[in-house]
């Protein structure tokens, strides 16, 4: 049965690459040990849709767009939206220069029709982060217990994400 207005999304999986780790002149903190959110995420989102899209884009996409997941350790994000209205969230996220005032360039890893290939992706983009993590750690006892603990955490709460 068809139905108008059905409830068909598009997935993107966005990872927030940090300006600071980038500019080194910066002397600010790390993206992971400053406090970014899903709630700063999404109301960032909200501003660069109205700025680059006007109310009308805010309107298609508004009651859709929700930010469903962050990792603050790996600046990964999960955004569900419309499909029929992706490619106005998905042109807002690539126009963000910042987050509440923390320079950041967004880069869609991942666009998804479904919530399982979103996971997957996230799930190893997480992994393939956190190998590159551990290449840099000398020290393998703390290699092993953070990491570890720390991907299996997060592959826990990105499989009991929900449509």
């Amino acid at each position: 049965m068809l139905t108008i207005g059905s409830n068909k999304n598009r997935w993107l999986l966005v990872e927030f690459v940090d300006m600071s780790t980038v500019d080194a002149s910066a002397g600010k903190e790390p993206l992971s040990s400053r406090s970014l959110d899903g709630r700063l995420i999404y109301n960032a989102l909200r501003d660069s849709v109205v700025s680059n899209f006007g109310d009308t884009g805010w309107g298609a996409v508004g009651m859709s767009l929700t930010v469903k997941y962050f990792s603050p350790t790996t600046n990964l994000c999960i955004i569900r939206v419309a499909r029929d209205h992706h490619r106005i969230a998905w042109g807002a996220v690539t126009l963000l220069t910042g987050i509440h005032d923390i320079r950041v360039i967004p880069r869609v890893i991942h666009v998804s029709g479904t919530i399982k290939h979103a996971q997957l992706s996230a799930i190893a983009h997480n992994r393939e982060v956190i190998a590159r993590f551990r290449t840099k750690v000398k020290d393998a006892a703390l290699r092993h217990d953070s990491y570890d603990d720390y991907l299996a955490r997060s592959t826990r709460e990105i499989e009991a994400l929900q449509d």
